[in-house]
Parts: structure tokens; C-alpha cells; sequence
């Protein structure tokens, strides 16, 4: 599925070089157009939070929960307060009870999902792509990385890798193994009764691999470093190239991933 999108402005022609797994350049290509989008936070933002929401699982109360046990105002002049009581004087039903119900429970009914128009979605992800190649945002998101010109485009042989020895090495050859280190050493238990529930650990995001094959052997090979993402370029996301709705995340592109990219957008400039 192609999507058109105008801008008010000149496209800009960028040549990037394409690294070998060495991090040698092999050649030039120029960057798809959708890289000259300028960058809207707001949108990204939105797009973000809209996408994190419709993850969100709707939950209730049992509407019975609380109701269960009969119990029957004694009334005044029992030196007692006027809540449901069980003959034995044990007070239910109430909110402030033991095991009574709840006076505001979740309700399935509440809206969670901030939905956004198809339109709005689209152009907030051409923005996160074209702030990949922003090196003052990238920068502002903290990422560490000794490349000259962002994005860094591979060759598709990196999709072959099957190690994580080798992985390792390319990572270096490009430049952005300190900021996998950095994803390391800032890993931490997290505050509050999280922890309890299965996210005991808050790991800073890395650097985003984006390939264009179904299931490259890469991927387990590159997932089991701290903070970095694989992911194919056709279910790219706001919320793989913009964590938090924060645009500029470090990110590698496949050459193939690159011209299937270009093939998705169709990016028309007008005076």
C-alpha cells in the first residue's frame, strides 16, 4: 500500500553512503523523499499515545462483587452507625466495610483508546522516519553514536548474521556499540509496585534495526542486547521509531529496507 503526501516546501536530494558490515562505504544512494517531511512533535505524539492506548485492555467489576452478603440497617439507638449489618453485627455491604463493595469501581464502558484520523497517523509516521536523519534530534534523545550521516544505511548481508558475536562486532564497525553500553549500564529496577508485576526492570532504548525480510536469522542474533529493537518495515510504527512520542531514535537501515520505504511513500512537493 503506497501513501501520498504533500509538502509545502523543495524535496531535499541527500546522498547517504551504504556501509559494508565492516563499516567500510560500499556505495552512495540517495534517501527516499519521505526523509524531507519535516518533523511534526505534535503529531508524533499523538500518533504515540493513540498507539499505546489501543494496547490498553478494557477492565471491570463484577457487578455482584461486594453485594453478596444480606444485610439490614439496625437504625438508631444502637450506639452504632446506620450501615448494613449481619446479625452477628458485622457490617457489610457498605464501601468502607470489609468486603464490601466499591463506591467508584473500573468500568469496562470507559473509553481508553484515544483513536486519530488515518491522515494524522500517516503523516506522524513519515515525521518519526524523516527524524531518523536529524542528528540534533537524535542527539537530544541521548543516543551515542560516531557515524558521520544519519541514518546509517547496511548492506542486506546483515540480515544473514546469525551470532550474536558477529552482531556484536558490526554494531562496533558502525559506531553505535557505546550506545548499547549506555542502554546497559542505565538498566534499573523500577520504582513502585511495578516491579511486582512483571516489569521489574526499565531498560533505556537503543538502536532500531530495520530490515525488509519476513524473519531474518538477525533477529536473534541482534534482540538480546539491552535496548535494541529489530523490526521488519512493514509493520514500522511511531511507537518503534519514537519511544515515549520523543522523535530521533538511532536507527540502522537495510538497503533493501531503504527502497521498500521509498516504494511506501509517495512523498509530492507544491508551491
Amino acid at each position: 500500500m503506497t501513501h501520498k503526501i504533500l509538502i509545502s516546501r523543495q524535496l531535499i536530494d541527500l546522498s547517504v553512503p551504504v556501509l559494508t558490515l565492516d563499516g567500510k562505504v560500499a556505495k552512495e544512494i540517495k534517501l527516499p523523499a519521505v526523509f524531507s517531511y519535516p518533523v511534526r512533535k505534535d503529531l508524533i505524539k499523538r500518533a504515540f499515545h493513540s498507539a499505546l492506548t489501543a494496547r490498553i485492555q478494557p477492565q471491570g467489576r463484577d457487578p455482584l462483587a461486594g453485594k453478596r452478603r444480606v444485610g439490614e440497617s439496625w437504625g438508631i439507638n444502637h450506639s452504632v452507625a446506620r450501615v448494613p449489618r449481619l446479625d452477628n453485627g458485622r457490617a457489610v455491604f457498605a464501601p468502607m466495610t470489609r468486603g464490601g463493595r466499591l463506591a467508584h469501581p473500573p468500568r469496562t464502558e470507559k473509553v481508553i483508546h484515544e483513536e486519530i484520523n488515518k491522515k494524522e497517523r500517516i503523516r506522524a509516521l513519515a515525521s518519526a522516519i524523516a527524524a531518523t536523519a536529524s542528528r540534533e534530534l537524535v542527539k537530544e534523545r541521548g543516543h551515542i553514536y560516531k557515524a558521520d550521516v544519519l541514518p546509517i544505511i547496511v548492506i542486506d548481508e546483515l540480515e544473514s548474521v546469525r551470532q550474536a558475536s558477529e552482531a556484536k562486532r558490526i554494531l562496533m564497525n558502525l559506531g553505535v556499540w557505546d550506545d548499547v553500553l549506555r542502554a546497559y549500564e542505565r538498566r534499573r529496577i523500577r520504582a513502585g509496585k511495578g516491579k511486582m508485576r512483571g516489569r521489574k526492570h526499565v531498560v533505556p532504548k537503543s538502536v532500531l534495526i530495520v530490515h525488509h525480510s519476513l524473519n531474518p536469522p538477525a533477529l536473534k542474533a541482534f534482540r538480546n542486547f539491552p535496548g535494541v529493537d529489530i523490526i521488519s518495515v512493514d509493520i514500522l510504527g511511531v511507537m518503534h521509531l519514537a519511544p515515549g512520542g520523543v522523535p530521533g531514535r538511532l536507527t540502522v537501515f537495510t538497503e533493501s529496507a531503504l527502497k521498500k520505504l521509498s516504494e511506501k511513500f509517495e512523498v509530492m512537493s507544491y508551491e
